[in-house]
Protein backbone atom coordinates (compact mmCIF):
# COMPACT_ATOMS: atom_id res chain seq x y z
CA UNK A 1 0.00 0.00 0.00
CA UNK A 2 1.42 3.36 -0.95
CA UNK A 3 1.99 6.11 1.59
CA UNK A 4 -0.57 8.27 -0.22
CA UNK A 5 -3.26 5.55 -0.06
CA UNK A 6 -2.56 4.83 3.61
CA UNK A 7 -2.81 8.54 4.45
CA UNK A 8 -6.13 8.78 2.59
CA UNK A 9 -7.60 5.78 4.43
CA UNK A 10 -6.47 7.12 7.80
CA UNK A 11 -7.99 10.52 7.09
CA UNK A 12 -11.26 8.89 5.96
CA UNK A 13 -11.36 6.71 9.09
CA UNK A 14 -10.81 9.70 11.35
CA UNK A 15 -13.49 11.65 9.52
CA UNK A 16 -16.00 8.80 9.92
CA UNK A 17 -15.19 8.44 13.62
CA UNK A 18 -15.70 12.15 14.10
CA UNK A 19 -19.06 12.04 12.32
CA UNK A 20 -20.11 9.06 14.46
CA UNK A 21 -19.15 10.87 17.67
CA UNK A 22 -21.09 13.95 16.53
CA UNK A 23 -24.15 11.80 15.80
CA UNK A 24 -23.90 10.12 19.19
CA UNK A 25 -23.65 13.49 20.91
CA UNK A 26 -26.93 14.51 19.24
CA UNK A 27 -28.77 11.32 20.24
CA UNK A 28 -31.72 11.65 22.70
CA UNK A 29 -30.79 11.68 26.39
CA UNK A 30 -32.90 11.45 29.56
CA UNK A 31 -34.61 14.75 30.40
CA UNK A 32 -32.88 16.72 33.14
CA UNK A 33 -35.37 19.59 33.50
CA UNK A 34 -38.71 17.98 32.81
CA UNK A 35 -40.60 20.19 35.31
CA UNK A 36 -39.77 23.47 33.60
CA UNK A 37 -42.82 25.51 32.62
CA UNK A 38 -45.34 23.57 34.72
CA UNK A 39 -47.69 25.41 37.09
CA UNK A 40 -49.60 23.97 40.04
CA UNK A 41 -53.34 24.29 39.43
CA UNK A 42 -54.48 22.73 42.73
CA UNK A 43 -53.15 24.36 45.92
CA UNK A 44 -53.62 21.29 48.14
CA UNK A 45 -55.47 23.34 50.76
CA UNK A 46 -58.71 24.60 49.24
CA UNK A 47 -61.04 24.04 46.29
CA UNK A 48 -60.20 27.47 44.89
CA UNK A 49 -60.35 27.45 41.10
CA UNK A 50 -62.30 24.20 41.00
CA UNK A 51 -65.96 23.21 41.24
CA UNK A 52 -67.44 19.94 42.47
CA UNK A 53 -70.14 18.43 44.64
CA UNK A 54 -68.94 18.47 48.28
CA UNK A 55 -70.86 15.23 48.87
CA UNK A 56 -68.13 13.49 46.89
CA UNK A 57 -65.10 15.79 46.91
CA UNK A 58 -62.96 17.20 49.71
CA UNK A 59 -59.41 18.38 50.37
CA UNK A 60 -57.50 16.44 53.01
CA UNK A 61 -53.79 16.56 53.95
CA UNK A 62 -52.79 18.24 50.70
CA UNK A 63 -54.79 15.75 48.61
CA UNK A 64 -57.98 16.03 46.58
CA UNK A 65 -60.20 13.14 47.67
CA UNK A 66 -63.14 11.84 45.68
CA UNK A 67 -65.13 9.32 47.68
CA UNK A 68 -68.40 7.49 47.18
CA UNK A 69 -69.95 5.88 50.26
CA UNK A 70 -72.67 3.19 50.29
CA UNK A 71 -75.04 5.87 51.59
CA UNK A 72 -74.44 8.44 48.82
CA UNK A 73 -74.10 6.60 45.51
CA UNK A 74 -74.36 9.18 42.68
CA UNK A 75 -77.00 8.77 39.98
CA UNK A 76 -74.50 9.62 37.25
CA UNK A 77 -70.77 10.16 36.95
CA UNK A 78 -69.87 13.41 38.66
CA UNK A 79 -66.79 15.58 38.16
CA UNK A 80 -64.52 17.99 39.97
CA UNK A 81 -63.94 20.62 37.27
CA UNK A 82 -61.04 23.04 36.92
CA UNK A 83 -62.39 26.56 36.37
CA UNK A 84 -59.02 28.26 35.94
CA UNK A 85 -58.91 27.90 32.17
CA UNK A 86 -59.21 25.38 29.36
CA UNK A 87 -56.94 22.69 27.95
CA UNK A 88 -55.85 23.14 24.33
CA UNK A 89 -52.29 22.11 23.55
CA UNK A 90 -50.89 21.09 26.94
CA UNK A 91 -48.75 18.80 29.07
CA UNK A 92 -50.40 17.60 32.30
CA UNK A 93 -48.87 15.68 35.18
CA UNK A 94 -50.82 14.48 38.21
CA UNK A 95 -50.31 11.82 40.85
CA UNK A 96 -53.21 9.54 41.75
CA UNK A 97 -54.05 6.68 44.12
CA UNK A 98 -57.20 4.63 43.65
CA UNK A 99 -59.01 2.10 45.79
CA UNK A 100 -59.20 -1.57 44.87
CA UNK A 101 -62.60 -1.21 43.21
CA UNK A 102 -62.32 2.44 42.25
CA UNK A 103 -63.34 3.88 38.89
CA UNK A 104 -62.18 7.34 37.88
CA UNK A 105 -60.43 9.24 35.13
CA UNK A 106 -59.01 12.58 34.08
CA UNK A 107 -61.07 14.37 31.45
CA UNK A 108 -59.51 16.95 29.14
CA UNK A 109 -60.68 19.01 26.15
CA UNK A 110 -64.18 18.29 27.43
CA UNK A 111 -67.52 20.12 27.48
CA UNK A 112 -70.25 20.24 30.10
CA UNK A 113 -73.32 18.12 29.43
CA UNK A 114 -76.39 20.35 28.99
CA UNK A 115 -78.93 19.89 31.74
CA UNK A 116 -76.72 17.61 33.85
CA UNK A 117 -74.89 19.22 36.76
CA UNK A 118 -71.10 18.72 36.94
CA UNK A 119 -71.01 16.18 34.10
CA UNK A 120 -68.43 16.23 31.30
CA UNK A 121 -68.30 14.81 27.80
CA UNK A 122 -64.92 14.33 26.14
CA UNK A 123 -61.55 12.63 26.19
CA UNK A 124 -60.68 10.74 29.37
CA UNK A 125 -57.49 9.15 30.61
CA UNK A 126 -59.19 6.16 32.21
CA UNK A 127 -58.21 4.96 35.70
CA UNK A 128 -59.53 2.02 37.72
CA UNK A 129 -58.63 -0.19 40.64
CA UNK A 130 -57.03 -3.61 40.47
CA UNK A 131 -60.27 -5.50 41.11
CA UNK A 132 -62.81 -3.06 39.68
CA UNK A 133 -63.87 -5.31 36.80
CA UNK A 134 -64.57 -9.00 36.22
CA UNK A 135 -62.23 -11.35 34.36
CA UNK A 136 -59.09 -9.36 35.25
CA UNK A 137 -59.98 -6.59 32.79
CA UNK A 138 -58.09 -3.35 33.53
CA UNK A 139 -59.02 -0.07 31.87
CA UNK A 140 -56.23 2.09 33.28
CA UNK A 141 -54.03 3.41 30.50
CA UNK A 142 -56.64 3.76 27.79
CA UNK A 143 -58.17 6.81 26.10
CA UNK A 144 -61.93 6.68 26.54
CA UNK A 145 -64.33 9.36 25.35
CA UNK A 146 -66.89 9.94 28.10
CA UNK A 147 -70.46 10.21 26.73
CA UNK A 148 -69.03 10.13 23.21
CA UNK A 149 -67.23 7.73 20.89
CA UNK A 150 -66.22 5.44 23.79
CA UNK A 151 -62.94 3.49 23.38
CA UNK A 152 -60.50 5.50 21.26
CA UNK A 153 -57.40 3.47 22.23
CA UNK A 154 -56.91 0.59 24.61
CA UNK A 155 -53.74 0.19 26.63
CA UNK A 156 -50.81 -0.51 24.33
CA UNK A 157 -52.47 0.75 21.16
CA UNK A 158 -51.63 3.49 18.66
CA UNK A 159 -54.87 4.37 16.88
CA UNK A 160 -56.06 6.56 14.03
CA UNK A 161 -59.62 7.85 14.50
CA UNK A 162 -61.46 8.47 11.24
CA UNK A 163 -64.99 9.77 10.81
CA UNK A 164 -67.57 7.03 10.33
CA UNK A 165 -65.26 4.14 11.26
CA UNK A 166 -64.13 2.42 14.47
CA UNK A 167 -60.71 3.61 15.65
CA UNK A 168 -58.07 1.98 13.46
CA UNK A 169 -55.16 0.24 15.22
CA UNK A 170 -52.01 1.30 13.34
CA UNK A 171 -49.32 0.37 15.85
CA UNK A 172 -48.35 -0.60 19.36
CA UNK A 173 -46.44 0.92 22.27
CA UNK A 174 -46.09 -2.43 24.02
CA UNK A 175 -47.89 -5.46 25.37
CA UNK A 176 -50.94 -4.44 27.47
CA UNK A 177 -50.05 -6.77 30.35
CA UNK A 178 -46.44 -5.60 30.36
CA UNK A 179 -47.59 -1.97 30.53
CA UNK A 180 -50.10 -2.84 33.25
CA UNK A 181 -47.21 -4.14 35.36
CA UNK A 182 -45.90 -0.57 35.86
CA UNK A 183 -49.09 0.39 37.74
CA UNK A 184 -48.60 0.44 41.52
CA UNK A 185 -51.78 -0.99 42.99
CA UNK A 186 -52.92 0.80 46.14
CA UNK A 187 -50.04 3.29 45.87
CA UNK A 188 -49.28 6.59 44.19
CA UNK A 189 -48.79 6.66 40.41
CA UNK A 190 -48.04 9.50 38.03
CA UNK A 191 -50.34 10.09 35.06
CA UNK A 192 -49.11 12.29 32.23
CA UNK A 193 -51.17 13.49 29.28
CA UNK A 194 -49.66 15.39 26.35
CA UNK A 195 -52.00 16.82 23.70
CA UNK A 196 -50.73 18.70 20.65
CA UNK A 197 -53.08 19.37 17.78
CA UNK A 198 -54.97 16.16 17.04
CA UNK A 199 -52.39 13.88 18.69
CA UNK A 200 -52.75 12.72 22.31
CA UNK A 201 -50.22 10.69 24.29
CA UNK A 202 -50.82 9.17 27.73
CA UNK A 203 -48.15 7.86 30.11
CA UNK A 204 -48.25 6.19 33.52
CA UNK A 205 -45.07 6.17 35.58
CA UNK A 206 -43.08 7.34 32.53
CA UNK A 207 -44.38 4.48 30.36
CA UNK A 208 -46.40 5.37 27.25
CA UNK A 209 -49.77 3.62 27.48
CA UNK A 210 -51.51 4.78 24.29
CA UNK A 211 -51.37 7.28 21.42
CA UNK A 212 -54.43 8.61 19.58
CA UNK A 213 -54.41 10.51 16.29
CA UNK A 214 -57.88 12.00 15.98
CA UNK A 215 -58.78 12.85 12.38
CA UNK A 216 -62.55 12.86 12.98
CA UNK A 217 -63.50 16.52 12.35
CA UNK A 218 -67.04 16.13 13.66
CA UNK A 219 -66.11 14.22 16.80
CA UNK A 220 -62.80 15.58 18.02
CA UNK A 221 -62.25 18.53 20.32
CA UNK A 222 -59.16 20.72 20.17
CA UNK A 223 -59.91 22.54 23.42
CA UNK A 224 -62.13 22.19 26.46
CA UNK A 225 -62.42 21.70 30.19
CA UNK A 226 -60.29 19.65 32.57
CA UNK A 227 -61.89 17.57 35.31
CA UNK A 228 -61.62 14.40 37.38
CA UNK A 229 -64.35 11.84 37.97
CA UNK A 230 -66.05 9.62 40.49
CA UNK A 231 -68.06 6.93 38.73
CA UNK A 232 -71.51 5.53 39.34
CA UNK A 233 -71.57 2.10 40.96
CA UNK A 234 -70.38 0.96 44.34
CA UNK A 235 -68.33 2.62 47.04
CA UNK A 236 -64.91 3.85 45.91
CA UNK A 237 -62.14 6.31 46.62
CA UNK A 238 -59.77 8.24 44.36
CA UNK A 239 -57.04 10.64 45.48
CA UNK A 240 -55.17 13.22 43.39
CA UNK A 241 -52.24 15.48 44.22
CA UNK A 242 -49.63 17.64 42.51
CA UNK A 243 -51.65 18.77 39.51
CA UNK A 244 -49.09 20.43 37.22
CA UNK A 245 -50.12 21.91 33.89
CA UNK A 246 -47.99 23.37 31.11
CA UNK A 247 -49.81 25.18 28.34
CA UNK A 248 -48.00 24.55 25.05
CA UNK A 249 -47.75 26.96 22.16
CA UNK A 250 -49.88 25.84 19.21
CA UNK A 251 -48.06 24.22 16.36
CA UNK A 252 -47.19 26.75 13.63
CA UNK A 253 -49.18 26.60 10.42
CA UNK A 254 -47.41 24.78 7.62
CA UNK A 255 -46.40 27.07 4.77
CA UNK A 256 -45.12 25.94 1.38
CA UNK A 257 -41.43 26.43 0.71
CA UNK A 258 -40.53 29.43 -1.45
CA UNK A 259 -38.77 28.28 -4.61
CA UNK A 260 -35.35 29.70 -5.33
CA UNK A 261 -35.09 32.14 -8.26
CA UNK A 262 -33.36 29.46 -10.31
CA UNK A 263 -36.37 27.18 -9.91
CA UNK A 264 -38.85 29.74 -11.24
CA UNK A 265 -39.31 29.33 -15.01
CA UNK A 266 -38.60 32.33 -17.17
CA UNK A 267 -41.61 34.36 -18.30
CA UNK A 268 -42.47 34.19 -21.96
CA UNK A 269 -44.81 36.25 -24.09
CA UNK A 270 -46.74 33.20 -25.27
CA UNK A 271 -50.43 33.40 -24.42
CA UNK A 272 -51.81 30.08 -23.12
CA UNK A 273 -54.76 28.58 -24.93
CA UNK A 274 -58.12 29.18 -23.31
CA UNK A 275 -59.65 26.19 -21.50
CA UNK A 276 -62.86 25.48 -19.68
CA UNK A 277 -61.31 22.90 -17.39
CA UNK A 278 -60.98 23.78 -13.71
CA UNK A 279 -58.01 22.33 -11.82
CA UNK A 280 -59.01 20.03 -8.97
CA UNK A 281 -58.40 21.43 -5.48
CA UNK A 282 -55.59 19.83 -3.51
CA UNK A 283 -56.90 17.53 -0.78
CA UNK A 284 -56.98 19.07 2.70
CA UNK A 285 -56.41 16.96 5.78
CA UNK A 286 -59.48 17.23 8.06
Amino acid sequence: MSTTTASFLLATSLCCCGALRAAQQNAPVPATDDESGFELIFDGQTMNGWEGDPQYWRVENGVLVGEVLPTNIPKQNTFFIWRGGVTRDFDLKVEYRISNKGNSGVNFRSVEVPGVSLALQGYQADLDGENRNANNVRYTGQNYEERGRAFLALRGQVTHVIQGKPPQIIGSVGDPKEIEAVIKNGDWNELRVIARGNIMIELINQRVTNIVIDDDPSGRKLEGLLGVQVHVGGAMKIEYRNFRLKQLDPLPATTPATPSPAAVPATTTTTPAATSATPASAPVRP
